[in-house]
């Protein structure tokens, strides 16, 4: 529990430092494209931060904890391949960083799954 309430805390913080950077500081370097990118990054970053403090708090109310626990790192691991590869795409342009993409949305799916397996 005490470890996902972290982690989700932990990627919240990074997820506003991130946005208030991109928001600040990107705006005018980035093209619009590139912006709606990395906006898009911040979208499934806040999404699933928020989750991972949902499953911190679920983690105490169901038996299947471990499918919790691995849920949460589904969605870590999500949110660094999806998110950190469409930061790294729209900073840099090189577009082969998109195949890294759906990695990060497979994860995503995979982590709500063992969830939906967990409170059953």
């Amino acid at each position: 529990m005490t470890t996902l309430l972290l982690l989700g805390a932990g990627m919240m913080f990074l997820a506003v430092a991130l946005g208030a950077f991109g928001a600040h500081a990107l705006k005018r370097k980035l093209s619009e494209e590139m912006m709606k990118i990395y906006q898009t990054g911040i979208q499934y970053h806040i999404a699933h931060a928020l989750g991972l403090l949902l499953l911190g708090l679920i983690s105490a109310q169901v038996e299947a904890v471990s499918l919790v626990i691995w849920a949460g790192w589904l969605l870590t691991a999500g949110i660094f391949l999806f998110s950190g590869s469409l930061y790294a795409l729209s900073l840099t342009g090189v577009r082969k960083l998109g195949a890294i993409t759906p990695l990060g949305g497979v994860a995503f799916l995979a982590g709500w799954v063992l969830l939906i397996v967990a409170v059953i």
